[in-house]
């Protein structure tokens, strides 16, 4: 069993439920993404947000980057090198 943290825009977001719920049934742990419940967030509540998120990449074993139709945005891109820096495994949903 591995640690894995999801990673992917929001855009996406029911694709990331999707793969979530499939690699935890494929019998890995799941660390995913909090989904927003407001529109406005302070800047401190943001960067908690994103504090809390690579302390998840921190916990895991891999990454796993919902990149749909190739697409990674700035924030995963930096999670990416923040995975990398921290020897995690990355996994793609698409070739890269």
């Amino acid at each position: 069993m591995k640690i894995i943290t999801i990673c992917g825009s929001l855009k996406f977001e029911n694709d990331i439920k999707y793969y979530a719920e499939k690699l935890a049934l494929e019998g890995n742990c799941i660390l995913s993404i909090i989904y927003p419940t407001k529109n406005n967030y302070t800047k401190q509540e943001i960067h908690f947000l994103e504090i809390s998120h690579y302390k998840r990449i921190e916990l895991s074993d891999a990454i796993f980057v919902v990149n749909k139709n190739g697409y990674i945005g700035e924030s995963v891109k930096k999670e990416i090198g923040y995975a990398r820096d921290h020897n995690k495994e990355i996994l793609y949903l698409e070739m890269v």
